[in-house]
């Protein structure tokens, strides 16, 4: 299989799923602040190409960059890690 070269990976968990095919995922992060030196949790939401319409609220989901597929739409769903069922 060809590979287009390095794509970012990220691991999140799924917040909506109420469009067709695209999930809301939020991915969290650990930030050190410069002054106080203590970790500060940020997180951004990402909207996410999902064909099947597998995923649901609350899985914890691996997402992958691919081109732009609408005006927000640049990551595509690669797994399911954990499912909440």
């Amino acid at each position: 299989m060809n590979e287009r070269g390095h794509r970012k990976t990220q691991v999140g968990v799924v917040v909506s799923d109420k469009m067709e095919k695209t999930v809301v995922v939020k991915v969290d992060r650990l930030v050190k602040h410069s002054v106080y030196n203590k970790y500060i949790k940020r997180s951004v939401k990402y909207k996410v190409h999902d064909e099947q319409n597998c995923s649901k609220t609350g899985d914890r989901v691996q997402i992958i960059e691919c081109r732009p597929m609408s005006k927000d739409k640049r990551w595509s769903l690669k797994q399911i890690i954990e499912s909440i069922s």
